[in-house]
């Protein structure tokens, strides 16, 4: 009778240990009982009935995806290397449990395949230039393919695109002859607003011989500062009104 009572307290301490689970506050148990859903519960003490019930661990913590990188080749046929970090979180235990074997690696390859889709769609210059608008792109179809997993797309970012060797020389001699031809452009603007200002200029001083015989010994006072033994001057007929003519 005494070792039948001892048999039996070990077993009712054995179903106990067996039938708690606590659970942290960032965590929820889906409880199936003989296979059915019953519920969701947590955080804290819970009871499991052994052999009857059993109960799946969700964490409700965001989680990092890293994205393995992807060959893509974009709208203007250019082969690039892309890798991406995707952030999400369970939002409805039940929905990942049920909807999906297994709500990581279905979520890890949606976003490979999708990370190709979008970046194929566009051009290089739109994959380098606007990278925050094809990150909300990426998202947003993420994050409504997902909802029917319990599943929160909460942020994509696109980590490195990286190109071939050659592309990249290319893409260097590109930029360079931009720049020669922006030089170009701009030296050019510089002329005509020189020789509009020439001629704004002549005007003034065609209008006005005073303002030119001015000029021409403005410029005979620059001269003379240098040093140098021999001036030619160029020396207008208006200018001689300015001296006293000797009579024959």
């Amino acid at each position: 009778m005494y070792e039948t009572t001892i048999y039996l307290l070990f077993f009712i301490v054995f179903l106990i240990a067996v039938s708690i689970r606590i659970l942290n506050e960032y965590q929820r148990g889906v409880v199936f009982t003989l296979g059915r859903f019953t519920g969701v519960k947590g955080p804290g003490l819970i009871i499991i009935i052994p052999l009857i019930q059993k109960m799946a661990r969700l964490d409700l913590r965001t989680i990092v995806l890293d994205v393995p990188s992807q060959d893509v080749i974009s709208h203007d046929n250019v082969s690039v290397h892309v890798n991406a970090v995707v952030y999400y979180r369970v939002i409805d235990p039940e929905k990942a449990i049920i909807q999906v074997e297994d709500y990581d690696a279905a979520t890890s390859q949606l976003a490979q395949t999708t990370l190709r889709s979008v970046l194929g769609g566009h051009e290089l210059d739109e994959m380098l230039a606007e990278r925050e608008k094809l990150n909300y792109d990426i998202q947003q179809i993420l994050d409504k393919q997902t909802d029917a997993w319990g599943i929160k797309i909460s942020n994509v970012e696109i980590k490195h695109i990286d190109l071939d060797e050659s592309m990249i020389r290319a893409i260097a001699k590109q930029a360079e002859a931009e720049r020669q031809r922006r030089a170009k452009v701009i030296n050019a603007k510089g002329e005509f607003e020189a020789s509009q200002n020439l001629l704004e200029a002549a005007n003034v001083l065609a209008q006005n011989p005073q303002a030119l015989q001015l000029r021409y010994l403005q410029t005979l006072s620059d001269i003379s500062n240098d040093k140098t033994n021999t001036i030619v001057f160029p020396f207008s007929g208006d200018l001689s009104k300015l001296f006293p003519q000797s009579k024959a």
